[in-house]
């Protein structure tokens, strides 16, 4: 009896480790692919539209809020995926809890930045689809539907790799807290 608990005991940490290491690839390829998904709906955002004989274009170029979402987008994938190539190689060997707290500023880095687009894009779409009668910004949703749907997906996108960034954030801290034995 007393074998047994040893064995289970002295493989709790690597299945632990496993589960963790597992855990953290899954969640980095997620956000590699809601990032670039997000970056390449904003990339490819354009909608023109005939009223009365005017044409009207809307692009993402046009918003300084949607360039910069969709650039954050494309620096987050890119350095998630070198974290995830990183954690790969971390992963296949023992790791001290100083390469965890790397991985922790890293990711509470790429967070910030994300958090950062999705704010300015979401206050400019709500701008979009709501107007503001105090200042006579006129809604524009109305005329370009396709163009704001695209917009409000990509960013939908950026929030879930907040999320996901968020729950990699936490758990790289608590794994960089923990002392090795």
């Amino acid at each position: 009896m007393a074998d047994i608990e040893t064995k289970l005991s002295q493989n709790q940490p690597l299945k632990t480790q496993k589960i963790f290491i597992g855990a953290q690839i899954f969640l980095r390829i997620v956000v590699v692919a809601t990032s670039f998904a997000s970056a390449w709906l904003m990339l490819t955002n354009k909608q023109t539209i005939d009223i009365g004989g005017f044409v009207l274009d809307a692009n993402y170029k046009y918003s300084p809020e949607f360039r910069f979402i969709s650039y954050a987008n494309i620096v987050v994938g890119a350095f998630s995926f070198l974290s995830f190539l990183f954690l790969v190689l971390v992963g296949r060997r023992s790791s001290n809890p100083t390469q965890y707290f790397i991985l922790f500023l890293h990711d509470l880095a790429l967070m910030c930045l994300l958090i950062g687009g999705c704010a300015a894009a979401t206050a400019i779409g709500s701008l979009g689809k709501y107007g503001n009668s105090h200042t006579g910004w006129m809604q524009i949703c109305d005329h370009f539907g396709k163009f704001c749907n695209r917009a409000t997906t990509s960013v939908t996108f950026s929030y879930f790799s907040v999320v996901c960034l968020l729950i990699l954030t936490i758990t790289s801290a608590i794994k960089s807290r923990q002392i090795q034995a």
